[in-house]
């Protein structure tokens, strides 16, 4: 049995190529709950990449939660910590994720416009009603360029959603600089993205 962190060991498995270290996924388990509640996610490049935005694997994981700062530092895996927008939980981690990515857009590395909106856009799509309003309500939480980007693809995809509240938390004066164009999201210039 071979330590991780404190009260965290794991077994070896052995391969022809020596010994395997455990998946990373079940190594940040024990970190990203609490009393098997969710309180942390994993956002950063390393999410991007889960969700085909980018093809760059990173060297440190970045791991955001509302109250808990998680930084880890071992032989198998590199973690620091981000602030959450909102108490994250079970039901809206994976739209924190999708927030994520809208309020990123510009800094994921090696991104290509065009599929990341069809990307983002398709998995917005797949939400129902309930997880579509829980969507823009942790939205309101994020900064306007993220809502403007949410607000677009909402409208683009034509939900059935109500998207006052997303429009008028927003300035009317402010532009937001996506460097993307009407033919890759319509709706662009009712939500002031250029």
């Amino acid at each position: 049995i071979k330590r991780i962190a404190t009260g965290i060991f794991y077994k070896p498995k052995k391969s022809v190529f020596g010994e395997l270290k455990p998946n990373v996924e079940e190594i940040l388990s024990p970190f990203l709950f609490e009393k098997d509640k969710r309180i942390a996610y994993v956002t950063g490049t390393s999410l991007y990449n889960r969700l085909g935005l980018t093809t760059q694997v990173p060297k440190s994981i970045k791991i955001a939660s509302r109250n808990k700062r998680i930084a880890i530092s071992n032989d198998i895996i590199k973690a620091s910590p981000v602030k959450s927008y909102v108490d994250v939980s079970d039901k809206n981690f994976y739209l924190l994720e999708l927030l994520d990515a809208l309020k990123d857009f510009k800094k994921i590395p090696d991104l290509d416009k065009d599929s990341a909106i069809k990307i983002l856009s398709g998995k917005i799509k797949k939400l129902n009603s309930t997880e579509t309003k829980l969507l823009i309500e942790c939205g309101l939480a994020y900064p306007p360029r993220a809502q403007a980007f949410l607000g677009a693809i909402l409208e683009n995809i034509q939900t059935e959603s109500d998207l006052t509240s997303l429009k008028s938390s927003l300035n009317p004066f402010s532009k937001y600089d996506f460097s993307i164009d009407k033919k890759q999201l319509p709706t662009i210039e009712n939500w002031n993205i250029i």
